[in-house]
């Protein structure tokens, strides 16, 4: 039976993670065929130009340091919200204050 739990979730695919690549003697063989493919996947979208290919690769790694950058100030905002709504309830005598 699958795990439900998020945790026991991360657990399962851990340890299975770990037993692959355990018994892998030559991991950069292993990821060839994965890393190939995704280099393909730019060839084919510059039509077989391997500048051009070379610039949309750059422009995919791009779209993602942006989301992280855009992810990491969301979590920073909502955490400063959280922070200033728990000193608001603090200092209006809310539940937790003593």
């Amino acid at each position: 039976m699958p795990a439900s739990d998020p945790s026991e979730r991360f657990l399962v695919s851990s340890r299975a993670a770990h037993t692959r690549w355990g018994r892998e003697s030559n991991r950069t063989a292993a990821t060839q065929p994965a890393r190939a493919a995704f280099n393909q996947r730019f060839l084919d979208e510059a039509d077989g130009d391997p500048i051009r290919a070379a610039n949309l690769r750059k422009a995919y790694y791009k779209g993602l340091s942006l989301k992280s950058a855009q992810a990491r100030r969301k979590a920073r905002e909502l955490t400063a919200t959280a922070e200033a709504a728990e000193a608001e309830l603090t200092e209006a005598g809310g539940p937790d204050a003593a």
